[in-house]
């Protein structure tokens, strides 16, 4: 079906000018990888493999509108980059969520967003394959890259080059304000996934002293 986005009728056109050129682009590039030999098909979708039942299949979709869909965000452009900063770096899975790997597969932990509270942590066993598999569906495809740099922000020094940029275009500093919220992370019990409370931290050089022991404890007879 068609997708719409709420926009004011300047960026209408635009936006489906958009959804043309990309549909027209995918469509192309993955009719090419059909006819490289690049696209495996598996189970119900075997038949795929003949290029004439491929073309057939793809025929239904060039009819349909790709309409870009687009919203603006509920907590403004500034929660969107702290959002995405804290995900742009990382690995799909990190060692610490990684729990065993035997006979039957692999076991980690993993985020139930349906759930609250100590019961949000699960663990999972796949077999190795299917961990494999779906480890590789974060993994880019070459001449891809996570992050791109351009111009102003391609070095360390973007700061001052974007400070020179406001004062050449008299541009005034946005004023600064507080940091979004971010929900304190609990660290879990590496047991039982639970959460773990901090009752005091230790300094690596010392020791935690026990309490100090009662008369009973140290052998004093009781008055």
């Amino acid at each position: 079906g068609t997708r719409w986005i709420s926009a004011r009728p300047a960026f209408l056109l635009p936006v489906r000018v958009l959804g043309a050129l990309f549909r027209r682009l995918f469509l192309t590039r993955l009719r090419a990888l059909h006819d490289a030999g690049r696209l495996a098909f598996f189970g119900s979708l075997t038949p795929l493999a003949e290029r004439r039942a491929f073309l057939r299949h793809l025929s239904p979709v060039r009819k349909k509108r790709w309409v870009v869909y687009a919203k603006p965000p509920f907590a403004g452009p500034e929660a969107v980059l702290a959002y995405l900063s804290r995900y742009t770096h990382r690995v799909a899975i990190s060692n610490s969520r990684l729990l065993r790997f035997d006979e039957a597969g692999v076991t980690f932990r993993y985020k139930d967003y349906r759930k609250a509270g100590a019961t949000r942590q699960q663990i999972m066993t796949l077999a190795a394959g299917e961990f494999i598999r779906r480890f590789l569906l974060h993994a880019l495809p070459r001449g891809f890259h996570r992050i791109r740099h351009y111009g102003l922000l391609a070095s360390a020094r973007r700061k001052d080059h974007l400070e020179r940029a406001r004062r050449l275009l008299h541009v005034a500093p946005a004023p600064p304000g507080d940091p979004p919220d971010e929900p304190e992370v609990q660290p879990t019990c590496p047991c039982c996934g639970g959460t773990m409370i901090i009752i005091e931290v230790f300094e690596r050089r010392y020791q935690p002293r026990a309490p100090p022991p009662s008369l009973l404890s140290s052998g004093a007879s009781a008055p």
